[in-house]
Parts: C-alpha cells; structure tokens; sequence
C-alpha cells in the first residue's frame, strides 16, 4: 500500500535548491529503490540466492508482497538478476530475478555486489564446524583481547569461504552431486539422491529421500509434467532451473542439465 505524503511548503521551495548544490556525482549515484515481490503461486515463495544463478545457494525465500530493496540489475547469462535486501532483516541479502520485483531498478547493480551479499546472508546449517576465530587470531589465549574490527574482518573471511563453498556445491549439474529438496513443510533444503532414464524426448527422475522412499518426477519435451504422487504438482522456472513442488511440503530443484542431458 503506498503512503502518500505531505511536504510543507518550505520544504518545496528549499529543495530543488539544495538539489542544485549537491555535486553532480552525487546526484548520479542511484540508490535503492523499495520494489515488492510478485507473480508467484499463491503458496510458492522467491528464492533469495547468494549468487545471480539459478543453481545458486538460496540464502531466503520471500513471499508475495515482501517489500525488498533493490540495489540495481545485472544480466546474467541472458537473465535480469537484481540485488535485494529485505526491508525488515537486513541478514536477508541476495540475488532475485528481475521478472519477479516491481517496479524494477534501472540501475546496475554493484560490481561487487555478489561478495557482500554471500557474506551478508543469515547462518546456514552446515555439517561442517564452524572456523574458530580466536585461534585464527593467534591462538586460544593471546597476549591482549583481540580488536572489535579484528573479529569482524575475520568472521568476514570465514563468511565469504563457507558462502563460496557452499555456492559451488549447490551449482553443480551432475545427478551424483544431488539435488536440493525438502520433504515436510518447515523443513530447510537438503540433498537428495536423483537418478533419470531417458526414452526419447521424455525423462523419469526418481529422487531418494535421505530418510528413505523415493519420488518418481517425469518430463515431457524437457519440461515437468507430473509425478507418482497423487498431491498437486506444479512448477516454475528460474532460467535453466526447474523449482518443483508436489503438494504442501515436497519441494525439489532439479535443472536441466540432469534432469534432460543439456
């Protein structure tokens, strides 16, 4: 819902003024702009991903209607992706497709952008423990307590690292690497096994849940089409990524690559 607001008339009359005086590069520095997110199922929610790329780590998923900023849009292999944070936790910072944010931001976004948003992003769950930053410090009893910006430089570089890695897994296209899924409503994305059979210009992908049982998902003309689930199925796509959902909790990402060879 907009706000409309009223300026005093003072105001109107110092402002283009003060606009004047700004230096010239200051007013061509575009800034965000609040764009709202639409265009989803009405139960389905926007990947907020720490790379511009469908096969990114998904960092957030945002409803209809989230007010986000936008910093500014990029083409990445043929697609618009902009750079967003949400308005109310500034933790959720990524990468979003443009088709899917309104009004969109003319502006490009930041050419670093995809390192702070990588580094920005709220803890996800890892198997790994996490780095210890006193010993990356000097040990687990330095001489003096270290600095404020020491750890926050450090916690920094572990951010990066654990973002990077993480991107790099969930990017691959091979069916032995997995691939993202979720079983239960709440449940966080994990791993699944997959493995497809191709008969002409159709495909069966049969998905392994880590707990055991499987999901037989089909494609036709390199597209979903339906599974052995009698539950709703329905689907979208982010470039060349396939985000499937079977009833109200299942929900996989299987890209093209796996699931028709190309």
């Amino acid at each position: 819902m907009k706000r409309r607001v009223r300026l005093p008339s003072t105001l109107l009359f110092v402002a283009p003024l003060l606009a004047a005086a700004l230096p010239a590069m200051a007013q061509d520095a575009p800034g965000p702009i609040v764009s709202i997110i639409g265009g989803l199922a009405p139960d389905d929610l926007l990947n907020i991903r720490v790379t511009a790329s469908p096969s990114g780590k998904v960092a957030a998923r945002l409803p209809n209607g989230t007010a986000v900023k936008n910093f500014g849009c990029n083409v990445v292999n043929g697609y618009p992706w902009c750079k967003v944070e949400d308005t109310q936790d500034a933790h959720i910072v990524g990468w979003a497709p443009a088709r899917y944010l309104s009004p969109n931001n003319p502006a490009p976004a930041p050419e670093d952008a995809a390192a702070p948003a990588a580094a920005a992003i709220a803890p996800q769950p890892s198997e790994e423990p996490q780095p210890d930053i006193a010993a990356r410090l000097g040990g687990g009893e330095p001489a003096e307590p270290p600095s404020a910006a020491e750890i926050g430089r450090t916690a920094m570089q572990d951010a990066y690292a654990l973002a990077f890695a993480a991107s790099a897994s969930a990017g691959s296209d091979t069916p032995d690497a997995g691939i993202p899924c979720a079983r239960h409503v709440g449940q966080p994305m994990t791993r699944c096994e997959i493995s497809v059979a191709h008969e002409g210009g159709d495909s069966v992908a049969t998905v392994t849940w880590p707990d055991g049982g499987t999901r037989l998902i089909n494609f036709h003309d390199g597209k979903p089409a339906g599974s052995d689930s009698s539950d709703e199925f329905r689907f979208t796509r982010e470039g060349s990524l396939n985000m499937i959902r079977i009833g109200v909790s299942e929900r996989f990402e299987i890209t093209d690559q796996v699931a028709v060879g190309h």
